[in-house]
């Protein structure tokens, strides 16, 4: 399911207009993407959580090459899915 999808799913399911529904998927993903940048994360009870995951630096290899190159920390957005979305997707 692409964006578009989504907002005319819940258009659909909310009997809002298109715009809304295309308005209310912005502000949310704008909502998420701050409290992320900002350290915090985002709990949805029963369906997951929207973290910030510190990786740290490591030694990888290029794989066409087989030359070491050196991998930097960083942070990255993780989902890990609650549990009442696991088991509704059994």
């Amino acid at each position: 399911m692409n964006r578009k999808q989504l907002v005319d799913a819940i258009a659909a399911k909310t009997g809002a207009s298109k715009k809304d529904a295309d308005a209310f998927v912005a502000a949310f993903q704008e909502v998420v993407v701050n409290a992320l940048k900002s350290g915090e994360s985002v709990t949805l009870t029963g369906f997951g959580v929207f973290k910030v995951v510190e990786r740290p630096a490591r030694e990888a290899r290029n794989p066409k090459t087989g030359e070491k190159i050196q991998v930097p920390a960083r942070k990255v957005p993780q989902f890990k899915p609650g549990k009442g979305l696991k088991e509704s997707v059994k």
